[in-house]
């Protein structure tokens, strides 16, 4: 089994995902081979929060060009975390907010 840190690489900061965070839905970018079970297992242990459901996305890389080179920016995997009710919040992303 893999430690939580490998598992979540880093939080996604964008405009819709802190307002999801409101709800106690949290997003990160992981690993692309690690499952629901294992991404849920991680937040866990890292944060001390209950985690209530996962659902995850695979992105495409998209193409960029620089001059007269074109290629693609790398695929990745993002997890967007639901946490319970009575858990606490994440504190990194309530500094956020």
């Amino acid at each position: 089994m893999k430690a939580a840190q490998d598992i979540i690489l880093a939080p996604v900061i964008t405009e819709k995902s802190m307002a999801m965070a409101r709800d106690k839905k949290y997003t990160f970018k992981v690993a692309k081979d690690t499952n629901k079970i294992e991404i849920a297992k991680a937040v866990e242990s890292l944060f001390g929060v209950k985690v209530a459901k996962v659902n995850t996305v695979s992105v495409r890389g998209t193409e960029k060009s620089m001059g007269r080179y074109r290629g693609y920016t790398p695929s990745w995997k993002k997890a967007i975390v639901t946490l319970t009710e009575k858990s606490k919040s994440i504190e990194f992303f309530d500094g956020l907010m």
